[in-house]
Parts: C-alpha cells; sequence; structure tokens
C-alpha cells in the first residue's frame, strides 16, 4: 500500500458562500430546530486523484469522489460554482433503519457454514436536529454549485418530506418551486394500520424558474375513454393488446423499482431504478451538461448520465457505494464501446437513426481525506473504543466511555462532527451535577470530555466550552483523521503474487476481515477467487494514480481469471483486488 498523504484545510482556505439569515420574513414561513446556523462559509478541502479509467473527450473525464459530500462540494466550489446543470440527490430519509448488503461467495466450491451473510453498509438513524443542519448545510452548497439554468431534484418519504420542502423553499425561495412529484411504485404489501405506503416524492426546484432547462418528456397512457383525444391518437400495444396514446408526462411518475431479476440491479441498499433518473436527466439537461449527485450510492445517475451523453460528477461517503459505483460504470462504459463501434456515436431508437451522440468515457477516482481508517463505520465506535483503551460505560449512557478521568463521546465516523452535532451533547449533560461541583470548586472544570471524530469543523471545542458557561468545561477534541493515523483499526489482506512465463500470477489471495465474517482460517481457503469482486492491472504505475490497462470484472456467477500476460513494455506494475465486501488490496512488482 501508498503511503496515503494527510491534508488539513487552513483558516485562510476559506470559503464564502451566499449569507442565509433567519430574520422572520412576512408571508413567508421557516423551519427552526435547536441549533439552527447560517451556513455562510466553508472550507476548501484537497482531493487526491487516485484511479484513472478511460480516454479523455472534449477535455473532460467524469469525476467519482469517496468522502464526506459536505468536503467534497467544498472542494468542488473552486472549479465548479455555477456550473453544474443538473443535481439530484437520494439523502437519507431518516428511516431509523440499517442497511444492508448481502455477501455471498461466488461459488459453492468452499465448503463452509457461512457462504453468505448480511453486511451493514450504513445507518439512517438521527436525531431530528442533526438531520435537519446535515441538509440545510449541503442545500446551500449544492445552491452555490448549480448553474442559473440549473435544477434540482431530491428524493425523499414521509420520514422528513415536509420538513425539507420548507427548508428548500427558504435556501433556493419559494417561487423557484416547480413541482412535488409522486413516485408511485408496486413494492411492499399491504398495512392492517393504515394505507400501504407505495410512493416516494421528488421535490423539483429550480435555481431561477424560469430560465431552467426543461424538456418535456412523454409517456404512455392507457386510456378508457377518448376524452381530448382523437381515434387516430390511439396506438395498439403489442405486447398486451391494450390501447394507448402518447401524453406529457404529469406530476404522477408509476415507474417500476428494480426488480430482484433485472439486469441492473446490482444488490446495493435503496437502489433506485435507472428509468427515474432517465426520465429526470432527460428533462432537465442537455447533452453534454454537468450533472451531480452527492449521495451517490449505487451509481445509478451515473450510469443513466453516461448512456444519455451527459458529463457527471458522483460522491458518497461509503466505501461499499464508490467500490459498486466504479464497477458499474466501468462495465457502462465497455458496453458502450461494444454498441457504438457498429454504428460510432449513434443512437438507435426502434431501427430509426435519431440523432449522434457523444459520451464522456473517461472516469476519475478521487479521495477528499482518507475515510478508509475503518473497515466498517458502523463498526467503528467498538473499535475506537478498544484500540484506545477506553473503559465502556454501561449500556444506556449518553457518553460511552472513560479513560483517565474523562468522559469519550464518539462521534459520528460517517462525516465530519460540525457545530450543529453539539446539540445533542448540551442537552444531555446533568446540570445539577455541574451545580453541585461548581459550588465546591468554581475555579475548576465541572466536567472533562473528549470528542472522538472522523474530521470536524474548527473551533469545536470553543464552541462547546462557550454553550454551557458559566460553567467551565475542558473539551479535548481527537480527530482520527489527523491525531491518530499510528492506530490500526483493520488487518490487511494479504496475497502472494509472482511473474512468471511472461505473466502476472495471484497464487493466494487472504482478505482478513472478509475471512473473519465467514469465521474461516486461510488454510482452507482453496480458490481465493471465489472471495474476490474483481482485478485490476496497470502495467506501468507511476507511483501515485493507478491507471489500468487489464480490468477483470466477472459476471455474477463466474470467477476472474488469476491470471494476466505481461505487455512487453511493463514496467512497475500495480496490482489492485477488491474483495467482495469492497475493501481494496494493492501490490506493486517490477517487471525487469
Amino acid at each position: 500500500m501508498t503511503e496515503k498523504k494527510q491534508y488539513k484545510a487552513s483558516q485562510e482556505e476559506m470559503i464564502n458562500l451566499d449569507e442565509y439569515k433567519f430574520q422572520p420574513i412576512k408571508g413567508f414561513p421557516m423551519l427552526n430546530w435547536r441549533g439552527k446556523r447560517p451556513f455562510t462559509s466553508t472550507q476548501y478541502y484537497p482531493a487526491q486523484l487516485k484511479e484513472i479509467y478511460g480516454t479523455e473527450v472534449d477535455d473532460w473525464r467524469n469525476k467519482i469522489y469517496w468522502g464526506d459530500n459536505l468536503q467534497v462540494m467544498s472542494h468542488l466550489l473552486k472549479e465548479f460554482r455555477g456550473k453544474v446543470d443538473l443535481v439530484y440527490i437520494d439523502p437519507p430519509f431518516d428511516s431509523k433503519a440499517d442497511y444492508k448488503k448481502t455477501i455471498q461467495l461466488r461459488s459453492k466450491q468452499i465448503q463452509n457454514d457461512h457462504n453468505a451473510f448480511e453486511d451493514k453498509q450504513y445507518n439512517d438513524i438521527w436525531s431530528n436536529d442533526e438531520y435537519l443542519q446535515f441538509m440545510f448545510d449541503r442545500l446551500i452548497l449544492i445552491r452555490e454549485l448549480l448553474s442559473n439554468s440549473g435544477s434540482i431534484y431530491l428524493h425523499c418519504d414521509w420520514h422528513q418530506g415536509s420538513y425539507l420542502k420548507i427548508i428548500c423553499d427558504e435556501v433556493f425561495g419559494a417561487n423557484n418551486f416547480l413541482n412535488e412529484i409522486t413516485w408511485l411504485y408496486k413494492t411492499g404489501g399491504a398495512s392492517k394500520d393504515k394505507w400501504a405506503r407505495k410512493h416516494d416524492t421528488l421535490l423539483f426546484y429550480a435555481k431561477s424558474a424560469g430560465n431552467h432547462t426543461f424538456n418535456p418528456q412523454k409517456e404512455r397512457s392507457y386510456m378508457m375513454h377518448t376524452y381530448g383525444f382523437k381515434k387516430s391518437d390511439f396506438k395498439i400495444d403489442e405486447e398486451t393488446g391494450l390501447q394507448y396514446s402518447m401524453v406529457y408526462c404529469r406530476d404522477v411518475w408509476e415507474l417500476a423499482s428494480v426488480g430482484s431479476a433485472t439486469s441492473e440491479r446490482v444488490d446495493y441498499p435503496t437502489q433506485k431504478p435507472e428509468i427515474l433518473l432517465e426520465r429526470i436527466i432527460n428533462a432537465s439537461s442537455n447533452e453534454g451538461d454537468l450533472v451531480l449527485d452527492c449521495f451517490m450510492g449505487s451509481g445509478t445517475t451515473q450510469a443513466a448520465a453516461l448512456k444519455l451523453g451527459r458529463k457527471f460528477i458522483g460522491a458518497d461517503i461509503n466505501l461499499g457505494a464508490i467500490q459498486t459505483a466504479t464497477k458499474r460504470l466501468i462495465q457502462e462504459i465497455s458496453n458502450i464501446k461494444e454498441q457504438t463501434n457498429e454504428h460510432p456515436l449513434l443512437t438507435i431508437e426502434n431501427n430509426n437513426l435519431l440523432q449522434e451522440r457523444k459520451y464522456f468515457e473517461g472516469l476519475e477516482v478521487y479521495n477528499v481525506n482518507n475515510y478508509d481508517v475503518f473497515r466498517n463505520p458502523l463498526e467503528a465506535k467498538d473499535l475506537l473504543l478498544q484500540v484506545m483503551e477506553v473503559s465502556k460505560l454501561d449500556q444506556g449512557r449518553f457518553f460511552d466511555g472513560e479513560k483517565d478521568g474523562r468522559l469519550i463521546k464518539i462521534m459520528s465516523t460517517g462525516r465530519i462532527t460540525t457545530k450543529a452535532d453539539l446539540n445533542e451533547i448540551i442537552s444531555g449533560f446533568d446540570y445539577k451535577a455541574f451545580e453541585r461541583r461548581f459550588a465546591n470548586n468554581p475555579n475548576s472544570p465541572v466536567e472533562k470530555i473528549t470528542l472522538v471524530c472522523m474530521g470536524h469543523e474548527p473551533d469545536l471545542a470553543a464552541v462547546l466550552e462557550n454553550e454551557v458557561l458559566p460553567y467551565k468545561i475542558d473539551v479535548e477534541v481527537v480527530d482520527i483523521l489527523r491525531d491518530k493515523q499510528d492506530l490500526q483499526f483493520k488487518r490487511d489482506s494479504e496475497a502472494e503474487i509472482i511473474i512468471q512465463d511472461k505473466r502476472l500470477i495471484i497464487d493466494q489471495f487472504y482478505p482478513m476481515n472478509l475471512l473473519q465474517k465467514l469465521s474461516m482460517q486461510k488454510e482452507k481457503v482453496t480458490d481465493w477467487r471465489e472471495l474476490v469482486e474483481s482485478v485490476m492491472v496497470d502495467w506501468n504505475y507511476d507511483g501515485a494514480v493507478l491507471q489500468p490497462e487489464t480490468v477483470d470484472i466477472p459476471e455474477k456467477n463466474e470467477l476472474v481469471k488469476g491470471k494476466y500476460k505481461i505487455p512487453e513494455a511493463a514496467g512497475t506494475i500495480r496490482v489492485k483486488i477488491t474483495d467482495l465486501l469492497s475493501e481494496t488490496m494493492e501490490m506493486d512488482l517490477q517487471y525487469d
């Protein structure tokens, strides 16, 4: 593994945003929550280019960022402020649920009781104030990135949809609200005590209504009457024999969700169907436009944008999302190349030539901060307490542990800690105990606290200390990304890779965390390929950026090859192996 550099944004690298103030406006309702604060500036966070796939088209490669999207969008502001044409986001719904991915071995050769298991990918559990500030900050950054003709679709449901609508009115302006779109789907059963929930909501806003891009879309309507239509308007559906007419899409969309048997399914939690994103992208952008999805997930937005000839930027904090989306996009690029060899740059529909289309096939993958400290963020709290030798407190206590007379609080490890995250701590303090301690010793801190986080806003300790005045508390902030790089939170994978007869041969591969999940010793691995998602090889690695020329991504029921012919001009060889947990191992070899 190459050594990863740490970056810290300085106070001088602040980027000013439009100011959002909270004075009541006559006739304009505003949503308030505990600790609501303006978001008027953000720090610049450098990004590190890690991987390159494909070639540039018109000096552009699509971009995927692994990191907290607040940091990613802060990074993007320098180059892309006012340049994004369309944003679609499918953010957390505050569903109070854990989302899991089923991990299954690629064949049945390995004899083990755990050939499949569920691995937690992320959780969607928030305090209300924390969630609202989280979304408020990110919507402000999205507004800054949008072009004057740009628009945003915010995907939500009944959990927080009504609050998000008010926040969007405040950030984008109520006069820029265009539609509340209902997406109907058929999954799920009936409810015994209420109407079955069978829809999500899309909030559609423009940066500047009237100046926004919009291309009306049509769909089939199977109407039982002919009101407003001539008989000649109707056609016959060859599959069903039913009459239909083509009508402009309305604000209720009945589109199928991602079925278990569909080819686009990648088994990622909360995956959305491509047909949904295709409608949005076709309607609210033009070919060559730039599309952003900063809650990328499985990469559906990016896959649809790629096929429709748009540029795209994607971001996600979850390593599984980055690996899943990257793999998916590499396969889509390969499919497009195969389809366009016969008719380069042409789009075909029903055997009728429609138009030329340019595909932006290049892809770059970046890191913003190093969020690969943990194998899985959901396991981070227990790992932190264990590795930092913290004594756990009883379950149900607000703080997580105690060490050297300090109370330890593990903050979210899936994003940076903000001042809004302090609200829960402030409300959880025992102020009666503070009063007693202050009376006994007014010159000493009434509490000593250590906050452990994965990146944080500046002045976090000072803000918390000021909130409890006149009581004095001693606050220490430990940033794992900056302060504790010597701690080891996960076991590295092992591999045996050799060069023989001008071939690169992966002889063995032991993904230690995956084997632990499978309750398996590495000596029991009979075919390492059953544990592998993909193999990529850069035959002339420059020591910084992986540019794979060999990409081995098998179909679901197939295995990677494991043996690869070495080109004559090969030099330093970089091998990247990704296992079923989306963890990677990279190794260098020298070819003489």
